[in-house]
């Protein structure tokens, strides 16, 4: 099989040479009205994926369609879009310097457009933001959780849901390199910092649905980001009480360049306002490297390797959380023994070997592998007391009135897992005078050794839950067995193998009316685990009228399959479950972009309404960020919903947006139908940016997020009963900045500061309006048998100071 694999994958990558394109290129140098280089100024070919950032001294390059006429596009925040329309010959070189206007000035000769990726489902995203937008994470997902169908109620993480979907149905790439994420976690301490570093990222891509056939084998949504490739020296460090991270860019020569950037992190400040106490002890490391090589002027080589060292350790000591309502209010309290300890360490490597046989061809050859060993360890127990709060109105003050019960648990787990996940890939792409080509062939190769032993032991006033029977003065008593609960006992070992293909073509077809742009591609999958071959069309269509104001409808429709990968092939019980079949979804996005100009300048206004159904669904529970799958293909379900996003400058030269979305999806599972977790009706998400009137080297940037409440029930109970609500979700994170150095201060020669380019310094206040969010809940049982649920709260109230650099 694996020389059938690479001999197609060899004829595939030669046997295009004979195939004729035209391509050009178009560099220059982008400055402002002060003529002073703008960096990261975003520059895009209209109706394509292409684009580049600015470098340092406002430099650029990018090769484009030839024999055509297309639309250059130029944006940058606090100053005016602006667009050109050229035309240039086969392999013609022509140099474009251009001047952005201040958002101040206003140019009526030019029509300003917004033109980010509007024939497909993708946005574009500022990678600028990321230094802005005030989080815990400071991760490219912070960004993403803004978006319009994406929903995430935990700020410790990076993860995220999308239209119904749970976290492990979203794709990530780099660079096309596919990314994994640790598979253990089961919350957002845990977790740490994405992969994604945001120092490196220079293009940032998000579909929330109705995507294309050249991204695999997920059903709810595409993040493609595009590292950096450097031309010239440049580097940046910051600093908070969070952690520090630091990178490093440039070129050896004029045909080999250096990316590197490093991160540590420790949010031990942040995990100490949590309702439990303890010596909280969370490490997380990483570094990134990738290194390009133009070996000659058809072929280039791009190397990229990371290295991720997580470790979280606990040692719990009390908490006390108070819950309920005013009229029914209990408090708990737990004193704790025993300790957590828990290791995550990745390792990525990945070679892309490009070939150009011609300027409008490129060939690519694509290789990773991903290894993960993962530890999750702790043996803790807890003694609580729980009893009847009586709250004094007017204060948030009370006493206990009554005991509910005195008990105690230990819970205990030892879990392993040794991981692998080996690709290999051709691309190929074919850009010709009204259409672009797509195609790829790739083999996967997964391997997983997992041992999993976990279980908990309740009791209640001195008696293990269930209690025995009372056996005073008998002569010989019964000796009831000792009942574990939440057992789980397990040793894996997966090996599978992927064999997928696509195939899609772009036409784009203009006249004085309007304009269409067609997308249709079909990708096929094949599966050794259940022996599945699948089969998935997809297609894309835009319609744009020349209106005054201009308009562009689009319709996206296909099947889009998700094969069983460890994590949902793994049942309640740690046992893999052989021919779990893949989920299926038949998606259909309807949507238009509407732009228009309010207080003189420019907005867009997005709509999106999608359906999917769900075939061979996998039902599986949600507590915190773990997922445990049924291991069963015995339901099916639904999405449905309606996404709305606003954005522009709604103050003059800062870019803001609002995203609302509404929700449903249910599956019918076990005889009736019931709410997915994932369930969450409405979901409202603000990015706001402001100067401060007559300081305009200070900024204010604000996140606001409400969520209304997901699904939930008590632990082991049919999913029928797991209807009841958590709370909604309310978030308001705020950051101010100063600039303290920018583009027009001034340094004598000899003042060492000459080297910075920038410096900000901020102070973020993380949950500003302190909402009690709950991610989870903590079952107590008393003697009697009667549960009760103790929410699990996010974080409080905290600040965070940071200084960052650029140079």
């Amino acid at each position: 099989m694996r020389k059938i694999v690479l001999t197609t994958l060899l004829l595939v990558f030669f046997s295009v040479h004979a195939l004729f394109a035209q391509q050009g290129t178009i560099h220059g140098i982008v400055n402002g009205t002060d003529s002073q280089p703008l960096q990261f100024v975003n520059i895009a070919v209209q109706g394509t994926t292409a684009g580049v950032t600015t470098g340092k001294d406002g430099r650029y390059e990018l090769q484009v369609p030839a024999n055509k006429e297309i639309v250059i596009l130029f944006s940058y925040i606090g100053y005016e879009k602006d667009s050109l329309v050229i035309r240039l010959n086969e392999n013609e070189r022509r140099k474009i310097d251009h001047t952005l206007q201040a958002s101040s000035t206003q140019l009526e000769s030019i029509e300003v457009k917004d033109q980010q990726l509007r024939t497909n489902t993708f946005s574009r995203l500022d990678p600028k933001v990321l230094t802005l937008i005030p989080t815990i994470n400071a991760s490219v997902e912070d960004l993403i959780k803004t978006m319009p169908g994406v929903s995430s109620r935990n700020e410790l993480s990076s993860q995220y849901s999308v239209r119904g979907g749970n976290y492990d149905e979203n794709l990530v790439f780099v660079n096309d390199i596919e990314i994994y994420r640790p598979f253990l976690v089961r919350s957002g301490q845990q977790e740490g910092q994405s992969f994604l570093n945001p120092d490196l990222v220079a293009g940032i891509s998000f579909s929330s649905g109705g995507f294309d056939a050249k991204y695999g084998d997920k059903m709810s949504s595409v993040l493609d980001i595009r590292y950096k490739k450097p031309t010239e020296f440049a580097a940046s460090f910051d600093v908070s009480l969070l952690g520090a991270s630091a990178h490093v860019e440039g070129t050896f020569s004029k045909k080999v360049s250096y990316l590197l950037g490093t991160r540590y992190k420790t949010n031990s400040y942040i995990l100490k306002g949590l309702d439990t106490k303890g010596n909280y002890k969370p490490r997380f490391f990483d570094i990134q490297g990738m290194m390009n090589f133009e070996i000659s002027k058809k072929w280039e080589l791009s190397v990229f390797g990371t290295f991720t060292d997580n470790a979280y350790k606990l040692i719990p000591e009390t908490r006390e959380t108070s819950f309920g309502t005013i009229d029914e209010a209990y408090k708990i309290t737990i004193f704790f023994d025993g300790r957590e300890s828990d290791q995550y360490q990745n390792w990525l490597t990945a070679a892309t070997l490009t070939f150009k046989p011609t300027p409008n061809i490129r060939l690519k050859l694509i290789s990773s592998a991903f290894q993960t060993y993962e530890a999750e360890t702790y043996d803790i127990s807890g003694e609580y007391w729980l009893g009847k709060l009586e709250v004094f109105q007017g204060s948030g003050q009370g006493q206990i009135t009554e005991i509910m019960g005195v008990g105690a648990y230990l819970q205990h787990a030892r879990n392993y897992l040794d991981g692998t996940v080996f690709n290999l890939e051709h691309r190929g792409y074919w850009d010709k005078a009204n259409s672009n080509m797509l195609w790829g062939v790739k083999y996967q190769h997964e391997y997983f050794n997992y041992s999993v032993n976990e279980w908990e032991l309740q009791d209640s006033a001195g008696y293990s839950i269930p209690r025995p029977p009372d056996s005073l003065g008998m002569a010989n008593p019964p000796k009831g067995d000792l009942i574990l609960y939440n057992v789980i006992r397990s040793n894996s070992l997966v090996s599978t193998n992927r064999i997928s293909a696509f195939i899609q073509d772009t036409w784009t077809f203009r006249n004085r009316s309007n304009d269409i742009s067609l997308t249709a591609g079909l990708r096929s999958i094949y599966y050794d685990f259940n022996g599945q071959f699948l089969l998935n069309p997809r297609m894309n269509v835009s319609f744009k009228p020349h209106w005054k104001n201009e308009t562009v409808f689009r319709l996206s429709t296909g099947y889009y399959s998700q094969p069983p990968t460890f994590r949902e092939m793994s049942d309640l019980n740690g046992n893999i479950v052989p021919g779990l079949k893949a989920q299926t979804s038949i998606q259909v996005v309807a949507g238009s972009d509407y732009y228009f100009k309010a207080w003189n300048r420019p907005f867009k206004f997005v709509a999106e309404a999608y359906y999917k159904n769900i075939q061979n669904l996998i039902p599986y529970e949600i507590d915190n960020m773990k997922i445990r799958y049924y291991g069963t293909n015995d339901a099916y379900g639904y999405a449905a919903g309606i996404d709305f996003r606003v954005h522009g400058e709604f103050v003059k030269g800062a870019e803001s947006w609002a995203s609302l979305s509404f929700l449903k999806t249910e599956e019918h599972f076990q005889g009736s139908w019931i709410p997915r977790p994932t369930d969450q009706r409405m979901n409202l998400a603000i990015f706001f940016q402001d100067f401060i009137p007559g300081f305009p080297t200070w900024k204010m940037n604000l996140t606001l997020v409400y969520g209304t409440g997901l699904p939930f029930g008590p632990p082991d109970s049919p999913r029928s009963a797991q209807t009841l609500r958590i709370p909604p979700y309310r978030r308001v994170d705020i950051g101010l900045s100063k600039q303290l150095i920018g583009q027009q201060t001034k340094f004598s020669k000899k003042n060492p500061l000459r080297a910075f380019d920038s410096m900000w310094i901020s102070l973020d206040v993380f949950n500003l309006l302190q909402f009690s969010n709950t991610i989870s809940y903590l079952w107590v049982t008393d003697i009697n048998g009667k549960e009760y649920a103790v929410p699990n709260y996010l974080t409080p109230r905290t600040f965070n100071l940071k200084l960052t650099a650029r140079f």
